[in-house]
């Protein structure tokens, strides 16, 4: 009678519950939604009060404005190999970085690591000044190249990892190996990186998606037309007095689809990665 009368107190807490979560999924979906009808109407139904709510049929007549207007698939296929080589750098450099803060103890490790944190605090928008002198030193304006170091020594995701290294890789693992003659790069190649797979395929998303969206140092260093990201690319669609926010939210629309390809990919694996540590852990 207990455990009925238990089940019965539950039920209301677990509709509660189960609302509060499909709110929540419909305020996150909402935003890509009305992308997806902004995309597929014309500006004259966006105006209208009040808005068009549902799908048209402009999409194709949005989508050749895009095309028409800028170089969106030269555009993006520089963004691709810009974010592609940030995120695989990142997730090397940020990773080794990671393994000697969590597993080594050398001199001024906690200085390092305290000044490490403190970059996290700063916006980025301080180092914009200081890259493009540097950059214009060794002659990289104007080129991709630009767009890869700024990002790769990333405070956040070198955190990250040292945490998860720190709690998810034994001591006692490592000290076997190093008895076995293993160095430091063996150590994280063999032992380290197939233990923290999940942590990795996180940064990648959040190190992929940074590079893609990232605006400000773009607009900065490249200045040949021809070497343009996607999304200063899609800042000149704002042009004259008047905007045709049908014909950027199908630009939009299109630059999300690579990064829906990425999460799709990633989180598998950041997913799968965590439910096995559970049942293991269970």
């Amino acid at each position: 009678m207990t455990a009925v009368v238990t089940r019965r107190s539950r039920r209301p807490k677990g509709v509660t519950a189960h609302i509060v979560l499909v709110l929540a999924v419909l305020i996150s979906v909402f935003p890509f939604l009305w992308t997806i009808v902004m995309a597929t109407n014309t500006t004259e139904d966006i105006y209208k009060s009040p808005p068009k709510l549902t799908f048209g049929s402009h999409l194709l007549e949005n989508i050749r404005h895009v095309l028409d207007t800028i170089d969106f698939f030269g555009s993006m296929l520089n963004t691709v190999v810009v974010a592609s080589v940030t995120t695989v750098l990142v997730l090397f450099v940020d990773s080794l970085a990671a393994f000697a803060f969590a597993k080594f103890d050398f001199p001024g490790r906690r200085v390092l690591f305290a000044t490490l944190l403190g970059f996290m605090m700063l916006p980025l928008q301080l180092a914009v000044l200081p890259q493009f002198i540097l950059m214009s030193d060794i002659g990289w304006v104007g080129s991709l190249k630009a767009l890869v170091p700024p990002a790769l020594a990333n405070a956040f995701g070198i955190f990250w990892l040292r945490q998860y290294i720190e709690n998810g890789v034994p001591d006692e693992l490592l000290d076997a190996a190093r008895i076995d003659g293993a160095g430091f790069f063996r150590q994280y190649w063999n032992i380290v990186l197939p233990m923290i797979k999940p942590a990795l395929s996180f940064l990648a998303i959040y190190a992929f998606v940074g590079a893609w969206n990232d605006y400000i140092w773009p607009l900065v260093v490249l200045t040949d037309p021809g070497h343009l990201t996607l999304q200063v690319a899609l800042a000149q669609l704002h042009v004259g007095h008047t905007t045709d926010y049908s014909m950027v939210m199908a630009g939009v629309l299109m630059a999300s689809v690579p990064l829906v390809v990425v999460f799709t990919i990633f989180a598998r694996g950041f997913i799968a990665g965590a439910t096995e540590g559970a049942v293991q852990g269970s």
